[in-house]
């Protein structure tokens, strides 16, 4: 008797085992998901007193889209009834760009906050990932020589070893964003240098302080982080982006998509040659396009310039001197470095 019960004991501890071993695994594979996945998009956070057949019509020219607008946030049970604070996607019309902002009157400083919160914005989770161009390389905090078990791949929880550059400190319970430089990018409409690729790749946090080095923990890991990586201070952004009106006297070009890809599409991250100096802000848009010619008479030489034809959207992630980085929110066709960019048009 006293045996069965040792069994039945026995059984049950290892059924119990094996199913917190199973939890923790889906629970691992679920947290791994998340973190993964990312999420962007425009949106609009809903005010007090707007309804929405006004919404459809201050952001699609129609009040009468709303069911379109509806159908799209199907986490609405009722369209008449919507409340303050909800959140709601908002899609552009085939071909058109909706979301672009004309300029409005400047705002009293009473008014600022509340002209905020019913603007637009582009939500994109991914923001403290984005890498920047920069005419010359910044100077680093650090860069990793070594880490724990000295295997190839690191990860997420691994311990590494960081050399301190000359005259900075790193202090324990600090963070630290991780990049590398690439090779300078060349632009390729004008086929000149147009700066130093910084190349985000994860988040470490500063554990210990040793008298010739410091012990870190990454954090988080964007790309794959390698032995010689630096640091610069992690300062982490608003994933929510407010659209601003963008200047209308912009020329400017794509240098190269962030992953050096010869195609670039929706949701890809980009680099052109204008930047803050050029009047370029956070949450501008911007439309890249071409624009062919044709010969009258075939006889001739003289040729026309056709209408420009717009076929790609750029949103404003981050801005250098001379360059920014931007995101490809629509596109009709690939888009290619060196590809001319404006301010926003309607073709």
């Amino acid at each position: 008797m006293k045996l069965k019960v040792r069994l039945h004991m026995i059984m049950c501890c290892l059924i119990f085992t094996a199913i917190t071993a199973f939890c923790q695994t889906g629970l691992f594979a679920q947290e791994n998901e998340i973190a993964l996945t990312h999420e962007a998009g425009f949106y609009y956070t809903i005010q007090r007193g707007d309804t929405l057949w006004d919404l459809s019509d201050q952001f699609f020219d129609s009040p009468w889209v709303w069911p379109d607008l509806w159908n799209k946030n199907r986490q609405i049970p009722n369209p008449h009834w919507i409340y303050p604070g909800e959140r709601i996607r908002l899609y552009q019309g085939e071909g058109t760009d909706k979301l672009t902002l004309k300029a409005p009157m400047p705002p009293s400083p009473a008014t600022q906050v509340a002209s905020l919160k019913k603007m637009p914005y582009y939500l994109y989770t991914s923001i403290n990932q984005v890498g920047f161009i920069k005419k010359i390389a910044i100077f680093a905090n650090g860069s990793i020589f070594k880490v724990d078990g000295d295997h190839e791949m690191i990860s997420t929880g691994d311990m590494i070893y960081i050399q301190p550059e000359v005259g900075k400190t790193l202090i324990p319970g600090s963070r630290h964003t991780v990049y590398r430089t690439m090779a300078p990018a060349i632009d390729n409409a004008y086929r000149s240098n147009a700066g130093i690729q910084h190349y985000l790749t994860g988040v470490v946090e500063i554990e210990k302080k040793e008298p010739d080095f410091v012990i870190a923990r990454v954090m988080d890991t964007y790309r794959e982080i390698k032995i010689g990586d630096k640091l610069l201070p992690f300062r982490p952004k608003d994933s929510k982006i407010f659209l601003k009106p963008s200047p209308g006297n912009i020329k400017a070009r794509v240098i190269v998509s962030e992953e050096h890809a010869d195609l670039i599409g929706e949701s890809t991250t980009a680099f052109i040659d204008k930047g803050s100096k050029d009047g370029i802000e956070l949450g501008q848009q911007y439309s890249v396009y071409y624009q062919d010619t044709k010969k009258l008479d075939p006889a001739s030489d003289k040729t026309i310039r056709l209408n420009p034809v717009n076929f790609g959207t750029l949103l404003v992630l981050h801005t250098e001197k001379t360059t920014s980085t931007v995101i490809v929110t629509n596109s009709n066709k690939d888009i290619h470095p060196g590809d001319k960019v404006c301010s926003p048009f309607q073709p």
